[in-house]
């Protein structure tokens, strides 16, 4: 089965053989899962979008033209919108920038010492953050923390995109300015 052609393995799919969808399948699969793993990111996704692509080639086998492109062609754009269709749709779940901040967001067992200057560092910074107005604080909190852009920020909060830009970079500047002064004073 392997000395088939694409073409002839993409006819054996789409009449229902199945010795020739399990041969398509691990002809294509690693080019397919490895597309779709670059665009989504994350292993549970890419192997659901493959599944799909997959799916989709045999539900469309029928629908395969050789004249505009090559097998793996025709079912790597399949596997690549369906891809770009799965990252529109995951959208992250809004969460209160003011509850970010209380998050742990340590990640691995650290030494006393690395603790202590974790600790000073995080709480100088949650100090400079509370003494923000509210505004500057949640868009610091959006842009930086959510990675969200300011035009992002500005449809989440209600607001133009330039007020948004200036609260952001206010807040920086400020941000900054109250870290630098504690250094100094210290």
């Amino acid at each position: 089965m392997w000395s088939v052609s694409d073409d002839a393995l993409l006819a054996g799919l789409g009449t229902g053989d199945p010795e020739a969808a399990s041969a398509f399948v691990r002809r294509f699969q690693r080019r397919v899962f490895g597309l779709a793993m670059t665009i989504v990111g994350e292993a549970r996704a890419a192997e659901d979008v493959a599944q799909e692509a997959f799916l989709r080639a045999w539900r469309h086998a029928g629908a395969y033209d050789p004249r505009r492109g090559t097998v793996i062609t025709w079912l790597l754009t399949i596997t690549r919108n369906l891809a770009i269709d799965s990252v529109r749709v995951r959208r992250p779940l809004p969460l209160d920038p003011d509850a970010i901040l209380g998050l742990d967001l340590g990640g691995r067992e650290r030494l006393p010492d690395e603790l202590a200057t974790l600790r000073d560092d995080t709480d100088r910074l949650s100090a400079a953050m509370a003494r923000l107005p509210a505004e500057q604080r949640r868009a610091l909190v959006l842009s930086g923390l959510l990675g969200l852009t300011a035009r992002e920020v500005g449809e989440r909060e209600g607001i133009p995109l330039g007020t948004a830009k200036t609260r952001i970079r206010t807040g920086l500047l400020r941000l900054r300015a109250a870290l630098v002064s504690e250094e100094r004073a210290e």
